[in-house]
């Protein structure tokens, strides 16, 4: 059983054209004639425009690929063994690009204008974007969400230095208090947390004494957050949260 040239096209998702020209450079031609002259296509001839099209997709011009199909001491099996490992080669290749791509995508969404340098020097190893999606699932309604994107977009180098040599000082501070055993609703305690809080308001959104309460009490809710400040020095975690809600207390009428 043969195929014509317009069955095949179809079949192939090929033009004609493209076949006919496959034809007049000897590199697909028909296994059969009809007595008029019409191309008829056979498996074998199937099979062989199988590994053009494969060859095509990698990227190989049509006379490399002649010469490949036309070694005398390479057969089928051998042609899918090389376009399986070359297809699998690019496919590592894509991963690697989308992946760049996606991680290009999720810096854009922070919105920290940074080179990849100043971002390492200020953030090390930790990636903002790569929390993105839960921030944006968790808090993405909101209108602090919405201004911190806003402030963020504009900080350069010099502000994210800056935010991060006062939040180091302020852990310092909060670790000495812990250290020193002050009690979370002592007065420096509590000036600490207001500090905290101030620090919040100063560089990323109003952050009222309501708000401040919910953000003490996801330090101690989240493993992550706990971790994060009880690596500054054990239990800070929950100390703070303790002084965030007695400052709240204090400042509430």
């Amino acid at each position: 059983m043969s195929l014509s040239v317009g069955q095949v096209a179809r079949l192939a998702g090929v033009t004609v054209r493209t076949l006919h020209h496959y034809d007049e450079i000897g590199l697909l031609t028909p296994g059969e004639r009809t007595h008029a002259g019409y191309r008829r296509y056979t498996d074998a001839d199937l099979i062989r425009l199988q590994h053009i099209l494969l060859y095509r997709e990698l990227g190989f011009p049509l006379d490399e690929i002649a010469v490949i199909l036309d070694h005398p001491h390479t057969d089928e099996l051998t042609h899918l063994r090389r376009q399986h490992e070359l297809l699998t080669r690019q496919a590592e290749r894509l991963h690697q690009v989308i992946a760049a791509v996606e991680r290009a995508l999720q810096a854009r969404t922070t919105d920290i204008t940074l080179t990849p340098a100043e971002r390492f020097d200020i953030f090390g190893r930790f990636r903002p974007e790569d929390h993105e999606p839960e921030v944006e699932r968790r808090w993405g309604h909101t209108p602090e969400h919405a201004e911190s994107r806003r402030r963020v977009a504009s900080y350069t180098k010099a502000d994210w230095l800056k935010i991060k040599a006062e939040t180091s000082a302020l852990n310092d501070d909060l670790a000495a208090a812990c250290q020193a055993g002050l009690p979370p609703d002592s007065p420096h305690a509590m000036d600490l947390a207001e500090r905290h809080r101030g620090h919040i308001t100063r560089w990323f959104y109003d952050c009222g004494h309501d708000l401040h309460r919910c953000l003490g009490d996801l330090y101690v809710q989240d493993p992550r957050f706990t971790a994060v400040h009880d690596a500054v020095t054990p239990g800070l975690a929950a100390y703070l949260r303790h002084a965030i809600h007695a400052n709240a207390r204090r400042h509430t009428p």
